[in-house]
């Protein structure tokens, strides 16, 4: 009798896997199976925005330029300089009462090439790096990094760079002091061990030249890359490249369950979404996914949420059909719903005391939601209302998905913001739904292969509720 209280009382916070059968095990890999191939092409946010669009494409999306006028079942995207994108596909409801947005980021943490990179040193050529987002430094030297990214000449030509990743491409790395040396930096904290100035990448050791030359190393390695893509030293000045781990997407585990890769933060809520936009036919309200880029260093800029850019896509969707008006996208946005697709911190038993057990994401439990995030005293929160959690609630309910709800570690230990606040300031109400990681920001993080394909769930059923 006690018992049947407690399963009719208690929220029950149980592994997934339990309740899975062979059937759904094996949607849940094959599912997986395509996230990891898409995580191998898609490494930076412009590998990510162009694999995107040839999804959508091959779904049927086309560029909302090419419209004249928008009517319900019309499929679009507009991509906002290479490095992100809006897509929807128009509902039948009236646009007037609300549309239902989910939105992720694709960018994750890395170095970047300073402007003028390339140096010689000690008989080796180098380059130096500026890291993007929040990482541990030491954790950036001694594994193989490969090169990604654009270079663009003065006369507009642009250079697509990819290094590292092919089996017969050299790969880089950058070095750390041996253990017999390193007594003064041991005695260092972990955040000052590493310094940024020296997260400097080696690329080269043979001299080109003459006994008079100088720089040869560097000189050698301009030369090569001269010829292979005809650019000079003054073209890094108009580059974006970028440093990531050459590790590839895994399995992880003897029994295959969990995916251990670079930049699942936040491309495994981008993968999600965008399958699932992908997997939706005949939506009532208008349904947008939105793939952000500059999450990681404050959505600033004008591929980051803060920008008009999103503004501008949903005035085109008005302007298509044929209603736009003053203050129309003011009450579109006021009326609508979003779950800002960004990942959780999974609890990790080995750290456990920075984590509130009972509030704390577990891998293989389902999709996260926070209600709140920010930090310490929810300081720059966006704090979902007890009505849109409840009707969140009802949709995971209702289609029988496994979820939590959970927070961002204990609250004096520190915190974490995403994109749901920027939306939340034009009156549409947010939660945050993700999935839960283990060694967020780290160059291989680790998920559940059951959270990806809930979360999956999740959003298809949002966009369908």
């Amino acid at each position: 009798m006690e018992e049947n209280l407690k399963d009719k009382l208690f929220n029950k916070k149980e592994n997934g896997w339990e309740e899975t059968d062979s059937k759904e095990r094996e949607e849940i890999l094959n599912f997986s199976n395509g996230y990891i191939e898409f995580l191998n092409k898609s490494k930076t946010e412009r590998e990510v925005i162009t694999n995107a669009r040839k999804i959508a494409e091959e779904n049927g999306f086309k560029d909302i330029m090419y419209f004249e006028s928008l009517k319900p079942g019309d499929k679009v995207y507009f991509v906002n300089r290479d490095k992100s994108m809006y897509l929807a596909i128009i509902g039948t409801e009236n646009i007037e009462n609300g549309i239902h947005i989910i939105g992720s980021h694709v960018d994750s943490p890395r170095l970047d090439l300073k402007p003028n990179p390339l140096y010689e040193d000690g008989g080796f050529a180098y380059f130096k790096t500026h890291y993007y987002g929040g990482i541990k430094k030491y954790q950036w030297t001694t594994i193989p990094l490969s090169i990604h990214g654009v270079l663009v000449k003065a006369n507009g030509e642009k250079i697509t760079v990819n290094i590292g990743e092919d089996e017969n491409d050299p790969i880089f790395t950058i070095t750390d002091l041996l253990p017999h040396l390193a007594q003064d930096q041991m005695e260092k904290k972990l955040k000052t061990g590493i310094e940024g100035e020296n997260l400097n990448l080696l690329i080269g050791s043979i001299p080109y030249g003459g006994e008079k030359e100088t720089e040869k190393v560097k000189l050698n390695i301009m030369k090569i890359l001269n010829e292979k893509y005809g650019i000079t030293e003054k073209d890094f000045l108009s580059s974006e490249l970028e440093l990531v781990p050459a590790f590839k997407a895994r399995s992880l585990g003897f029994d295959n369950s969990m995916v251990a890769s670079y930049g699942q933060d936040d491309r495994i809520c981008a993968y999600t979404s965008l399958m699932a936009m992908m997997n939706v036919q005949n939506v009532k309200n208008t349904a947008v996914c939105i793939l952000s880029d500059k999450e990681e260093i404050g959505s600033m800029g004008n591929t980051g949420m803060e920008s008009h850019m999103f503004d501008f896509f949903v005035s085109e969707i008005l302007n298509k059909m044929g209603i736009n008006r003053p203050n129309l996208l003011d009450r579109v946005f006021c009326f609508s719903k979003m779950l800002s697709s960004d990942v959780d911190a999974g609890f990790d038993p080995i750290y456990a005391s920075v984590s509130d057990r009972n509030n704390a994401a577990f891998l293989g439990r389902g999709v996260g939601l926070n209600k709140y995030t920010g930090a310490r005293g929810k300081s720059g929160a966006s704090d979902a209302n007890a009505e849109f959690v409840a009707w969140v609630r009802n949709v995971l309910e209702t289609n029988d998905i496994k979820y939590q709800i959970s927070e961002l570690g204990k609250v004096d230990v520190g915190g974490g913001g995403t994109i749901a606040y920027i939306l939340a300031n034009k009156g549409v109400d947010v939660i945050d739904c993700g999935v839960p990681v283990l060694s967020m920001h780290a160059p291989y993080e680790v998920t559940s292969k059951y959270d990806i394909y809930c979360a999956f769930r999740t959003y298809k059923a949002f966009w369908q509720a």
